[in-house]
């Protein structure tokens, strides 16, 4: 997978134009007329004439089952699928009304009904605040979804995670960004091993463990480098590296016979590079003092000195 890109500008524009939307029933200021010789402003018959006719003349308050349908229409005109279950308006950018729907299954969707229409799917709105607070928990992230069916980024991303084939038990899980083919990428941390970026293709789901993120050059916020050990800990068990305490670990590549894992111990110049079958079991290991022909050699343990030369 190529190196990510942090939520779409797209999203942080969006958040930014709803930081500026307007409530949509706003009260109008209402004026007054001060009768001759008076200096304060005071309530005349003809004032609070011109407010009962400014009332009568405002657009009555959408009920549920309109803004239902207006946001139906958006979604379904944007080749959305989505079933809208509930809806509600936050206000209004400019002339263009802005709504946030629940859908019967996966995320919602926050919508500007502009032409065209902007729609960002709540987990994106999500996981862009979440960047932005890390960098700075004051930071103002803009509207983000409120509707209680919408707080269900967690169920919604682990249950993709599952049909993607991920068995681990998911304890975590955030929108992270988008690829260089414009695809979603969600992160997934999972319960006492490490985690996955699941990239949303058109074709259904590439899955990439955080070895091999960290391969890329990328980093998982959800998996430490001590569960990332522990893992390849547990498969060097009955291999001739048992007694290694591994401290630092890598993926260096694959091929047909499987990954390629480098893993450096806690003894002092002692490391070794493990062969896993694609079912994950350990299938060789090579003491990085022999196996320098193998992907290059070992990284993360220092060759061994060469003896002085005889004199």
């Amino acid at each position: 997978m190529s190196k990510s890109k942090m939520l779409g500008l797209i999203a942080v524009a969006f958040a930014t134009l709803f930081m500026a939307a307007e409530p949509a029933l706003a009260a109008q200021p209402q004026q007054t007329r001060g009768e001759p010789g008076t200096t304060g402003p005071q309530t005349t018959e003809g004032g609070q004439g011109r407010t009962r006719r400014q009332q009568r003349g405002r657009a009555p308050a959408p009920n549920p089952e309109q803004l239902k349908a207006s946001a139906q229409e958006q979604l379904t005109g944007a080749s959305i699928n989505c079933q809208v279950t509930e809806a509600v308006s936050p206000g209004r950018v400019g002339e263009a009304n802005v709504y946030e729907a629940a859908c019967a299954t996966g995320p919602g969707y926050m919508i500007l009904a502009s032409t065209p229409p902007t729609i960002v799917n709540c987990l994106e709105l999500a996981g862009t605040a979440a960047i932005a607070r890390s960098r700075d928990p004051n930071a103002d992230v803009g509207q983000q979804c409120v509707l209680p069916a919408n707080q269900n980024g967690m169920a919604v991303i682990s249950g993709w995670a599952r049909d993607a084939g991920i068995t681990c038990t998911v304890d975590e899980a955030v929108a992270i960004g988008k690829s260089n083919a414009n695809n979603m990428i969600y992160e997934v941390g999972c319960a006492g091993a490490t985690g996955y970026w699941l990239e949303q293709l058109a074709t259904g789901w590439d899955v990439k463990d955080c070895f091999q993120v960290a391969s890329s050059g990328a980093t998982c916020r959800f998996t430490t480098n001590d569960e990332m050990n522990a893992v390849l800990q547990a498969k060097l068990t009955g291999t001739d590296a048992a007694a290694c305490n591994v401290t630092q670990t890598r993926l260096m590549g694959q091929n047909a016979n499987g990954k390629f894992y480098e893993v450096k111990c806690a003894t002092d110049g002692e490391g070794f590079i493990a062969r896993v079958n694609n079912e994950g079991v350990t299938q060789q290991v090579y003491p990085c003092a022999t196996a320098q022909r193998i992907g290059g050699g070992c990284t993360l343990t220092p060759a061994p000195a060469a003896a002085p030369a005889a004199e």
